[in-house]
């Protein structure tokens, strides 16, 4: 799985422009977020669709954010990640 190049990002600017309206995130390089210095979320293309890598806890998750529903609920995972 390749990690997402500028016509992917393309794709998911409308989440990324959410991504950066989270407190504590901070876009390092398009589409690649820290939390603290300490890289915590990017994105990947795959034949299977698009994927999101966010940490949770010492691991990276990976989520499936290929349609609107599934960015949505992304993007309000990352918040309850950042709650915590």
């Amino acid at each position: 799985m390749k990690h997402a190049d500028s016509q992917t990002l393309d794709a998911l600017e409308p989440l990324l422009l959410e991504l950066r309206r989270i407190e504590g995130l901070v876009e390092r390089k398009r589409g690649n977020f820290t939390r603290k210095s300490k890289a915590f979320l990017h994105f990947h293309d795959d034949p299977a669709g698009l994927f999101a890598d966010v940490r949770e806890g010492e691991d990276f998750a990976r989520y499936r954010v290929s349609t609107q529903r599934e960015r949505r609920a992304f993007a309000a995972k990352v918040r309850a990640l950042l709650r915590d």
